[in-house]
């Protein structure tokens, strides 16, 4: 099984290079010859110009994700083992740690000067070459400056075309290829931020530069309403984008956190934008942007397929600190990583808004269901709270019942914070969720055989000591004698005591409410995702679809002309059959994805029973404490946690996760930071080696 998945990762670096390859020669005039001789071939060939284009420009990215699929499936099966150092260890880590953009690793900043330097090198090597020619348009009589400004902004859209080509890329849920290289889509929404605005940026230059010179000309009412038989359609070029700029405004920060709804709602203004730069630049150039947006409606698809039917809530609990835990029933089968999440929808509250949320349990420890922690922060969390609360009258089974969408759980595809030595778990408030899951995976496995860190430390920061009552779930292995490996330290930063235990705080703590609801009505429990080379396989049946669509509807419709191998077919019906071919791949993939659903729901939802749930009361008899640290009106000293630790645990690798408010996060990466430097320029033979991790914990 090495042997393949060795072999599977060879493939993927074959097929991800020959893709960038394509990218860095098409600006080239050897790739310009070379593309027309095989588009002449391909025309007089059953293939036809589109099956090429879509061979070349769209099919290695899905290739890369049906591939990819198969190896991470394989990676789940492989056995766990020690994370050895590398030279690139280093690369993971904090490079740049700033309020406004973010803690940045070696990595991220590599790919993003790349990135860079391409866009340079396109547009240089296009730009040049134009300005060589140097042939006004002579419709226009344009002078030197003004064919220059043209050109600029001319080549400013290709730009904005290569954001948009991996724009959709970070933002995928289940279909995400990201997990390749052990990403989340909630780490890598930031991308798709980068990408927007920068698509923006170029978009609004080809658009605005391309405006001027025609208003300079007095060409502009003539070309603005333009929707020309062949080549590019302006009007459909400016629907573009004043689509994309209202998209862009409506996502920014102001706008998003205190009018959700507005962002969520134009954002759904994705389908315009690209149907319309599909009939502006035309279909040549709409394959390079296709991967995404192909796996894109794949993966909402699934989306909408796994969130019907609905489920049920089980049970809450109420915490004094304006959190609630809420258990819903899973599928025995359905197994999931630590620091997964899992979005709710809750159709009394909104049938729109989803939200996600950590998910708190462990699929080892609790077979049959599934718990989130949620803080009652938001105006969604904040209802929820609120109907929880209301008092129950005659008819409280009816009152108190609740019926919840689901979709995923989404996670990594391998536990690899097992593969460290030593932890330290860093958790502000309800960052504390994502940390919860893992420690109750640690202490279902340390029975077995595997791998596992031989020290754990957890940090944890708090507003006030009804704050601490969030970690009830683990408080079983924290205070269990023989899980000695774990240590509990608790910053209470807005109460001022001195000489208190953390049991003398646990103690008055008031008690956690438990609320349980009944239900007659029949149900399904979350059976999560499809595996992984199932869609795999769905993949490759809905782009042999595709294919198969387009060159028929090709065959059919399109009449090319024998001397120049041009297309007399009007530009738009050539677009028109692409999308007519898409939806009808689409809708055929729909089909397969819901009857193989409808086979796995004809089970019926398992039985849950208050046996089945794992007792979260410790008891006294294994309590200790003395390991066990709190306190009061104080912030963690890092450097001094880090520096313990270090030399606690000399030699070893150690995994670093945080998970809380943005300064905590800024100054754990810092830290970080400043103590690694600090041992690779000292003279320590045993010099230990910190990976830091950020987590998203709960939206």
């Amino acid at each position: 099984m090495t042997k393949i998945s060795s072999l599977l990762k060879l493939l993927l670096f074959l097929i991800f290079a020959g893709w960038l390859s394509v990218w860095l020669l098409k600006p080239t005039q050897l790739w310009t010859k070379t593309w027309k001789l095989a588009e002449k071939k391909a025309s007089a060939s059953f293939l036809t110009q589109s099956g090429l284009n879509f061979a070349v420009y769209t099919f290695p990215v899905i290739a890369i994700a049906i591939v990819g699929f198969v190896y991470l499936a394989l990676k789940q099966k492989e056995p766990i083992s020690r994370k050895g150092r590398s030279s690139l260890s280093v690369l993971s880590n904090p490079v740049v740690v700033n309020k406004y953009i973010g803690i940045l690793s070696g990595f991220e900043i590599l790919a993003v000067c790349l990135f860079v330097i391409f866009l340079a090198w396109t547009f240089y090597v296009r730009i040049s070459n134009d300005f060589k020619k140097m042939v006004p348009m002579k419709s226009f009589t344009l002078s030197v400056w003004q064919y220059r400004v043209f050109r600029v902004a001319t080549r400013s859209g290709l730009l904005a075309e290569t954001c948009l080509a991996l724009l959709l890329l970070p933002i995928l849920r289940g279909m995400s290829v990201f997990r390749i290289l052990g990403i989340q889509f909630e780490a890598s929404v930031r991308y798709h931020i980068w990408l927007g605005t920068a698509m923006i940026l170029f978009g609004t230059l080809h658009g605005g530069g391309t405006l001027l010179i025609w208003g300079i000309k007095h060409h502009l009412g003539d070309e603005m309403w333009r929707w020309q038989k062949t080549g590019r359609i302006y009007l459909a070029g400016e629907i573009t984008l004043l689509t994309g700029l209202v998209i862009w405004i409506t996502s920014l920060p102001q706008i998003r956190r205190k009018r959700f709804e507005i962002f969520y709602y134009t954002h759904h203004l994705y389908i315009v934008f690209l149907v319309f730069f599909l009939f502006h630049t035309g279909d040549r150039h709409f394959y390079m942007v296709l991967p995404g947006f192909f796996l894109f409606c794949l993966d909402k698809i699934l989306r909408m397929i796994q969130s019907r039917p609905e489920t049920y809530i089980l049970s809450a609990r109420i915490f004094p600190s304006k959190a609630i835990e809420l258990t819903l029933p899973k599928d025995p089968r359905l197994t999931y990583a630590p620091t997964s999440v899992i979005f709710i929808k809750i159709p009394r509250i909104s049938n729109f808004q989803w939200h996600p949320f950590s998910i708190t349990s462990s699929s080892k420890v609790d077979k049959h269901t599934i718990s989130i922690l949620i803080k009652a922060e938001g105006r969604w969390t904040s209802t929820l709270c609120n109907m929880l609360h209301s008092k129950p009258d005659s008819e409280a089974g009816e009152m108190r019942f609740f019926q919840v969408a689901t979709e995923g759980p989404y996670g990594p595809s391998s536990m690899d914070f097992l593969r460290y030595d030593s932890l330290l778990l860093v958790a502000g408030g309800i960052g504390v969720t994502p940390f919860l899951s893992i420690l109750q995976e640690i202490a279902s496995t340390r029975s077995s055989k595997n791998v596992l860190p031989i020290k754990i430390q957890l940090v944890y920061t708090t507003k006030d000591s009804q704050g601490i009552c969030l970690l009830d779930p683990v408080l079983p292995y924290v205070f269990d004698a023989e899980q000695h490996y774990l240590q509990l330290k608790v910053f209470v930063t807005r109460e001022h005591q001195s000489n208190r235990s953390l049991q003398e705080v646990l103690n008055e703590v008031p008690k956690i409410q438990n609320i349980h609801f009944t239900n007659n009505r029949p149900g399904h429990a979350i059976y999560g995702l499809e595996n992984l080379q199932w869609m795999s396989v769905l993949i490759l049946v809905v782009s042999v679809v595709f294919l198969a669509f387009l060159i028929i509807s090709n065959h059919v419709f399109i009449k090319p002309d024998k001397k120049s191998s041009e297309q007399k077919t009007a530009t738009s019906v050539v677009d028109i059959l692409l999308i007519c071919s898409f939806a009808l791949a689409l809708i055929s993939g729909t089909l397969v994805a819901t009857i193989w659903r409808w086979k796995r729901l004809r089970e019926e939802i398992p039985s849950f029973s208050e046996k089945e749930s794992k007792a979260m009361t410790p008891t006294g008899a294994n309590r200790v404490f003395d390991q066990h640290e709190i306190h009061y009106g104080a912030r963690p000293n890092f450097k001094d946690i880090f520096s313990q630790l270090a030399n606690e645990s000399k030699g070893s690798n150690i995994g670093v996760f945080v998970c809380g408010p943005e300064t905590l996060k800024e100054s754990v990466a810092t830290t970080c930071q400043l103590i690694s430097n600090g041992f690779q320029s000292g003279g320590q033979d045993h010099k230990p080696f910190f990976s830091f991790h950020s987590l998203n914990f709960s939206l």
